[in-house]
């Protein structure tokens, strides 16, 4: 036995011209009527309540997971503004001119984030830099956004 469509409109392609486009949306409109809310059944969800607060192994190994986050550690000795024809004219040996002064303290970027200043310092041969000064934890707050 072949299945027969309960109405011949709803048989009808979507896109399909037909002459009866209200009596159709009216058996849509009747039919959601007639659904209404279903609130039967709802429950609310059930949830566990929250400890005093306790540090636990797992939350310490979470910390610890952390910790050992790598993070990018930038020093800016300094800078300077060029026009496209100076910079083609640099070669090997060409000093650029940079606006901070010998001496100046030099901004520690942490990923690109100011966190401090300090100054230069040679450690076995290699640049260093001893932290002169901190950013407050306010402004430090405010340079994440």
């Amino acid at each position: 036995m072949a299945d027969k469509p309960l109405d011949k409109n709803m048989a009808k392609t979507p896109g399909a011209s037909s002459g009866n486009n209200s009596a159709s949306d009216d058996d849509w409109a009747a039919a959601l009527s007639e659904q209404g809310p279903d609130n039967d059944g709802l429950q609310p969800a059930p949830f566990q309540e929250l400890g005093t607060g306790t540090t636990s192994a797992a939350g310490s190994q979470n910390l610890n997971f952390l910790l050992d986050i790598p993070l990018s550690v930038t020093v800016e000795l300094g800078q300077t503004n060029m026009i496209i024809n100076k910079m083609l004219q640099l070669t090997q040996g060409s000093v650029v001119e940079l606006e901070k002064a010998a001496g100046e303290p030099v901004e520690i970027y942490v990923n690109r984030k100011l966190l401090g200043k300090g100054e230069v310092v040679v450690v076995n041969e290699r640049f260093g830099v001893r932290i002169t000064e901190i950013i407050s934890q306010a402004d430090r707050i405010k340079n994440i956004g």
